[in-house]
């Protein structure tokens, strides 16, 4: 029989998807402050939904992202059966609704995306105004409970050992993230980055680059441009580039996950938009300041820039992002 008020969530597959998902979970627990949220998410994701104070237990997604797997979902789908009275599909694949099909639970809730009926029988409608939305879509499905932004715990005792192991003052620093999994078409250039930490060093402030081990490229060029940032790329742990990113004066990211856990851990935020739109993807954070060119050509949503000159990044002068940044100086230090 399953628990009472046991939900099982599918989860997406990205990291600033995954904070955005907090949404939901935030929505899910306000409506029914007794329910229990268990999350199907891959193994990296674990951390950072331990940062969720509404979810009781990340479970292991049963086949990597890209693969179908029909067999692995359908073996992890039947060993929960019993366990859960509804199931929420956040991803808008055919092949993401299965686990919960397979599990047998009684009310299977998602957008009808890849023609899921009967995979899903409580379709909620998707407003074409809402489909790049991507947090206002997850907590959508929830169909109930305030919308609340994502607010991440940090680990005071870890972030105090990172900093001094790293020799950090907390708030002594800029937090960077030149990177994006997604494509080119979404990070502003290297050489610009580095003169942003020039210009924050002339304001006594170190620089430190956060990111995947994928984003040792981009980060070697700013090192070469700017030798005393830091860099810190696949040298942490998502759990710990949460605290750390925490002890930052602010952070200035492309849109990018770790642009969603400074928002999310209550950072002020420079956030940089090339060809994707800060009405869709925004930093749901209270001190936040965007900086893009909104040309005619863009957001174009495009992992490669379509024209070939990547103009909305390339034009985006370094002034223009330090004035940004110096606004949240002149804030004060934030939340």
């Amino acid at each position: 029989m399953a628990e009472e008020r046991a939900i099982l969530v599918i989860g997406p597959s990205w990291v600033g998807d995954m904070v955005m998902a907090q949404c939901l979970f935030r929505a899910l627990k306000d409506r029914d402050p007794d329910a229990a949220i268990d999350v199907v998410a891959p193994a990296w994701a674990a951390p950072l939904l331990a940062r969720m104070p509404e979810v009781r237990a990340s479970l292991p997604a049963p086949v990597g992202r890209g693969r179908f797997g029909l067999v692995d979902r359908f073996r992890a789908g039947r060993a929960l059966r019993g366990r859960y009275t509804d199931a929420y599909v956040m991803p808008g694949s055919w092949k993401s609704a299965l686990m919960p099909f397979f599990a047998g639970i009684s009310q299977r809730v998602g957008y009808l995306k890849e023609f899921r009926y009967g995979l899903l029988n409580d379709i909620v409608p998707l407003p074409p105004e809402l489909k790049r939305k991507t947090a206002q879509t997850y907590f959508r499905l929830a169909r109930g409970g305030r919308f609340v932004p994502p607010r991440l715990t940090v680990d005071a005792a870890n972030q105090q050992t990172l900093l001094a192991r790293h020799g950090l003052s907390e708030g002594g620093y800029v937090a960077i993230m030149p990177g994006a999994e997604y494509g080119p078409a979404k990070r502003w250039p290297a050489d610009k980055y580095a003169a942003l930490a020039r210009a924050m060093a002339d304001r006594g402030l170190d620089t430190v680059i956060f990111g995947s081990a994928n984003d040792k490229p981009v980060s070697a060029e700013i090192l070469a441009l700017a030798p005393a940032a830091i860099d810190l790329c696949g040298q942490t742990r998502l759990e710990d580039a949460v605290d750390l990113i925490a002890g930052a004066r602010f952070a200035v990211s492309n849109d990018s996950g770790l642009m969603h856990v400074a928002a999310a851990v209550g950072r002020p935020v420079v956030a940089v938009y090339g060809s994707t739109s800060p009405q869709n993807t925004p930093p749901l954070g209270e001190h936040v300041e965007v900086v893009t060119l909104a040309l005619a050509c863009s957001p174009c949503h495009e992992k490669i820039c379509p024209l070939g000159h990547l103009n909305c990044l390339v034009q985006l002068d370094v002034p223009r992002v330090v004035a940004a940044a110096d606004r949240l100086l002149a804030a004060g230090p934030g939340p």
